[in-house]
């Protein structure tokens, strides 16, 4: 009887590894070396990096640009503790990563851009590639150089084939999804005039709401990324000239001013900003929220209540975007962050499903205009297609 059950057992394991091994594979790393002579350079001050599978056949002209997420720093003390993981230097990050989802190289796991050139750009400035700041503190060595950066990347790809691209994309999650949204339209000018190019943020639509102290917790945190990494200059015109500076690092300030066509993919319950924004640690000094934040089938009738208070505070703000056919939106009711990059919620036969499609479908169809994609999920619990995301209390980030 045991060694019928460890038989299964192997046998289950190997499934899932073939599994794994079909659904992702691992691409290489790509050090943009020129990058350091004009001091793009990471927190640490080493040279950026990406990683690019490229394209082939027909897709060999169109390009995928996806930007890594993973936070913000927003003073000296967080982004020197940031300098030393991989979000600060490329000496720290991996060599090989897994491509899977949108960057997926198969046609039955995404079969829109499976055969386009697909990178994702690390991620290792702290302020989604927008700060610039000349002088450096020798008794730090932070180097606050985000925007150098993004355009460092972005003219090693157009050197690479890029300035031939016919069709492109800048996406990103979470931080990198902001990324998207805050260089959507310098993306477009960067590219080739003739190339159709739009953009795609994966809950990157963070939004300026007071958590459940009532204080302004990540408004003030974005201000003092925005101090702290010189981004004002960087950020969109058509916004800074209008408000302060760090209220235009939150999209519902700035996408409405976008001119290149946007699709929004975010979960209206989006399990970082119920963690980080809505509850952040100080904000709940006894923990009432902890276990809530860690499972949302553990949150008590009056958190439920005041999760949707947020969802609807995140659609008056999504709303803001206007109903042109040119913006997309796939808002679902998932407690979930970032559901592009993997596969299980990007397009497999159990993926969450709005109107019957899913995320992958929605965005292929709107990217080449086989049809416009904009809905809104109704009120959790209501879609039994989420993948609400379940978190290790040991591995439970704050800001």
């Amino acid at each position: 009887m045991a060694s019928a059950i460890l038989i299964q057992s192997l046998n289950l394991l190997l499934c899932t590894l073939l599994l794994l091994k079909t659904e992702g594979f691992n691409v290489g790393i790509t050090y943009v070396q020129n990058a350091v002579a004009k001091g793009a350079v990471c927190l640490d001050g080493r040279p950026p990096a990406y990683h690019w599978d490229k394209g082939v056949g027909a897709g060999i002209n169109n390009w995928l640009v996806h930007i890594e997420g993973g936070g913000w720093c927003n003073n000296v003390t967080t982004c020197l503790s940031r300098k030393n993981t991989r979000l600060g230097s490329s000496k720290l990050m991996d060599t090989e990563i897994a491509f899977s989802g949108i960057l997926s190289k198969y046609q039955k796991f995404n079969p829109d851009f499976y055969n386009w050139n697909r990178i994702k750009v690390r991620y290792c400035d702290g302020a989604s590639f927008t700060g610039d700041v000349e002088a450096v503190n020798p008794a730090t060595n932070l180097h606050f150089r985000g925007a150098r950066v993004w355009l460092a990347v972005i003219d090693d790809l157009l050197s690479k084939g890029m300035r031939s691209a016919e069709n492109a994309i800048l996406s990103g999650c979470s931080a990198g999804g902001l990324t998207s949204i805050l260089h959507c339209d310098s993306f477009r000018a960067l590219v080739p005039i003739g190339a159709k190019v739009k953009c795609l943020s994966d809950a990157g639509y963070f939004i300026n709401s007071r958590d459940v102290s009532g204080a302004q917790h990540i408004e003030g945190i974005y201000s003092e990324v925005v101090a702290t990494h010189n981004s004002a200059k960087n950020l969109p015109l058509s916004c800074t000239s209008k408000l302060r500076p760090g209220l235009c690092f939150f999209p519902q300030y700035v996408a409405p001013q976008i001119r290149t066509p946007i699709f929004l993919v975010n979960a209206a319950y989006d399990s970082w900003q119920i963690k980080n924004i809505l509850a952040p640690g100080v904000a709940d000094p006894h923990g009432h929220w902890h276990s809530c934040k860690l499972d949302i089938n553990n949150c008590s009738p009056g958190q439920i209540e005041t999760m949707q208070d947020f969802r609807l505070q995140f659609l008056s703000a999504v709303n803001g975007l206007g109903a042109s056919s040119s913006r997309g939106l796939f808002i679902d009711s998932c407690y979930a962050h970032c559901q592009t990059e993997m596969q299980e919620t990007w397009l497999r036969t159990d993926s969450p499903l709005l109107g019957r499609t899913t995320i992958a479908k929605a965005v292929g169809d709107w990217f080449y205009d086989r049809s416009s994609f904009q809905k809104i999920d109704c009120p959790y619990p209501c879609n039994p297609t989420c993948h609400n995301r379940v978190f290790d209390p040991q591995e439970h980030p704050e800001i």
